[in-house]
């Protein structure tokens, strides 16, 4: 796969110490023999040893090879929360193959992209989860996939054409007679293929090499004090980076104990907590609120840090989380592109807690610019531009979009709009990117608009957030109507869902408007829809009304 590291990049952060120049296999290997009877994983079923797990996933390795993947080859992963995600990845890397986690609320639509741009040759998703049949979508999707070869399903009956996951783990193929050895992975190659919504409505693959990956990790550990006696509980999705930086690969790192849960609760978080003794967690603010105000009688002393990071954390919630969690509650900021970049730490003043997104991580470099691209003074607001360790190896062939999203001298156009304070904290205070962020999670806004502007009722569409107490915010599709036609929520849903859209992508509210407010180059004034929306959510006239109004409520709740 061709990446933007170039040799200078790589001897640099060699040299300063900030890539180690190892994969994720060498740890297991290692905890596997300092420690082979302690607990390295625990999902909704069962637990894995070190040593297990090692096994384990030596044997799905050389399955996954005799099944026909090869090193470089990509293998796509759409499960939740389950010990069978750690048995994919770490066999992955030990042979050398290329990974794709899929967050298991994305449907036909997303898959059929992303699979046919990466060629991947193999595919496991569950049975069922959250009562949707993921074997459906697969066969669904196969025929325009000629590269899929393999379809793998895990907890559940594989149809005919595909396989059950038990085919890799059943199987002793670490003992079959003529197995060719695994080479392993190399640090400074691409090992990880992720998705983020894209503002061109084209999703991007995001490009991580293991030493990409685990630098956010290092640093993280060091600042927050980290070490293999914390027991991490993480319920954010392992397909998207907060859950597989600090639910999967920080694990690997310490040698320390991960709980996973696949769909979240807070009463059995809480009792996951009392349970295996949590330490630390990270989540969306809305995970943090649920915790703090959950009503279930447990001990959730052990817990020591909440990373809450993807939406503003209220200045209360931040109070009442210190008072009844009685654990440090640490903001922080990120992308897919470079993991967790900044975050408070253990001592940092309280005031610095409730007004920023902490400091930036070690190696990682922050720079907030005006629109000619100069350094703007301490306090004022700008561009957030980004660079370090962490910074992805490119946007998988796309080069053109790695290009654009670069100033000439290196730095990453985040999208964010930010301050630095005079002490180095940074705080986001919007974006330039047209996306919606529902409780740490991308909305692709021009996906969405995009595809309801071939509605046949729809004659213009624009898609804005509306501010929500929990998710932070939701998505509201602000209409125009054809001539003579009558539109309802319920019809763009069932419009959305027609196209296999992934749920958490559909609008909320719907608001009928005769026009849009424009600027003088043509361009839809957002921020005027927005403030629309709001007053009509409060029942207040709006300043610009753009009749005829309307307004239906949310179809889901959260």
């Amino acid at each position: 796969m061709d990446t933007n590291l170039t040799d200078v990049r790589i001897r640099e952060c060699t040299v300063a110490g900030l890539w180690r120049n190892e994969s994720l296999e060498t740890y297991l290997d290692r905890w596997a023999t300092a420690r082979p009877d302690k607990t390295a994983l625990v999902d909704g079923q069962g637990r894995y040893t070190w040593a297990a797990l090692a096994l384990a996933v030596e044997r799905v390795a050389h399955g996954l090879r005799a099944h026909g993947l090869e090193p470089g080859g990509v293998i796509s992963c759409q499960l939740p929360n389950w010990n069978e995600f750690a048995l994919v990845f770490l066999a992955a890397s030990r042979l050398g193959a290329v990974v794709n986690p899929i967050p298991p609320t994305y449907r036909a639509s997303e898959l059929r992209f992303m699979l046919g741009l990466l060629e991947s040759q193999a595919l496991v998703v569950p049975a069922t989860f959250r009562g949707f049949d993921y074997r459906e979508m697969a066969a669904q999707i196969r025929g325009g996939l000629p590269r899929l070869e393999r379809v793998f399903v895990a907890r559940g009956e594989a149809p005919a054409g595909m396989e059950p996951f038990t085919a890799l783990t059943d199987t002793a193929w670490e003992a079959r007679p003529g197995r060719r050895p695994l080479p392993g992975s190399d640090p400074n190659t691409v090992h990880e293929v992720v998705f983020t919504s894209g503002t061109t409505g084209e999703p991007k693959g995001v490009m991580h090499t293991p030493n990409t990956t685990l630098s956010t990790i290092y640093t993280a550990i060091e600042r927050l004090g980290f070490t293999d006696r914390d027991v991490l509980l993480m319920a954010s999705t392992l397909g998207h980076q907060t859950g597989y930086l600090f639910g999967y690969c920080m694990n690997l790192l310490l040698g320390a104990t991960s709980v996973w849960m696949d769909v979240w609760n807070a009463e059995e978080a809480a009792r996951l907590i009392e349970a295996e003794r949590v330490t630390f967690t990270m989540g969306a603010t809305p995970f943090l609120r649920d915790l703090t105000y959950t009503r279930a009688p447990r001990d959730m002393g052990s817990l020591r840090v909440f990373i809450s990071a993807g939406a503003p954390i209220p200045r209360q919630l931040v109070k009442d989380a210190r008072e009844r969690l009685k654990c440090v509650i640490s903001a922080g900021w990120g992308m897919t592109e470079n993991g967790l970049v900044s975050c408070n730490g253990l001592d940092d003043p309280e005031e610095k807690v409730f007004t920023t997104d902490g400091v930036p991580l070690p190696g990682m470099e922050l720079r907030v610019v005006d629109d000619g691209g100069r350094e703007v003074p301490r306090g004022s607001e700008g561009d957030l531009l980004v660079r370090g360790p962490a910074q992805f190896a490119g946007y998988f062939k796309r080069p053109e979009f790695t290009a654009d999203g670069h100033t000439a001298d290196g730095w990453f156009k985040t999208g964010d709009r930010a301050t630095l304070d005079g002490d180095g904290y940074v705080s986001i205070t919007g974006r330039t990117k047209d996306v919606i962020i529902r409780g740490g999670e991308n909305i692709p806004v021009v996906e969405v608009e995009n595809l309801l502007f071939t509605h046949p009722k729809v004659a213009g569409v624009a898609i804005v957030a509306m501010d929500d107490p929990r998710m932070g915010e939701r998505a509201c599709a602000v209409v125009i109507p054809r001539e003579g036609q009558s539109l309802t929520l319920p019809e763009i849903i069932a419009f959305l869902e027609g196209h296999q859209l992934a749920r958490q992508k559909f609008p909320e509210r719907l608001e009928i408007v005769s026009e849009f407010p424009m600027t003088p180059s043509g361009k839809v004034q957002k921020y005027r829809l927005r403030q629309l929306v709001a007053a009509r959510i409060k029942g207040a006239p709006a300043a610009d009304s753009l009749s005829p109004g309307g307004g239906e409520g949310r179809v889901r709740g959260s």
